[in-house]
């Protein structure tokens, strides 16, 4: 499943030079990590608490607007449902795709926005773009 969520990101952005961030990436990093070995992709990664050096301490509900600039995909794994219209907003303020992976059963917590779901070979998730 991880790597068609992977895969997945990689065809919506081909060879293109592209910026992409993945928001409360917590512990898991496997598919930053894979994401990151690609020459065309700036990767930054944040969360309000950082596992490591190379986790950008940032608070989704009070973002660093200049941190996501030139964003073209936002993604989120698990995020939690109390976040997930803050990363919406975020998306929509910087003109983002976003990308939601919830866990399995969670229903998302986009009231004002209509997230369409999205199901790529073993992965399931919602897009906004």
């Amino acid at each position: 499943m991880w790597q068609d969520f992977k895969d997945y990101i990689l065809d919506e952005i081909g060879e293109k030079p592209t910026k992409i961030a993945e928001i409360g990436v917590g512990k898991f990093s496997m598919i930053a990590d894979e994401l990151e070995k690609k020459e065309n992709i700036t990767l930054i990664k944040t969360d309000i608490n950082p596992a490591d050096a190379s986790v950008i301490r940032d608070d989704i509900t009070d973002p660093d607007m200049e941190l996501y600039e030139g964003t073209d995909i936002i993604y989120s794994i698990r995020p939690p449902s109390e976040l997930q219209p803050y990363i919406v907003s975020l998306a929509r303020k910087i003109g983002s795709q976003l990308i939601i992976k919830p866990l399995t059963n969670e229903d998302l917590n986009t009231p004002r926005v209509k997230m369409k779901l999205k199901n790529y070979k073993k992965a399931s998730f919602y897009i906004l773009k």
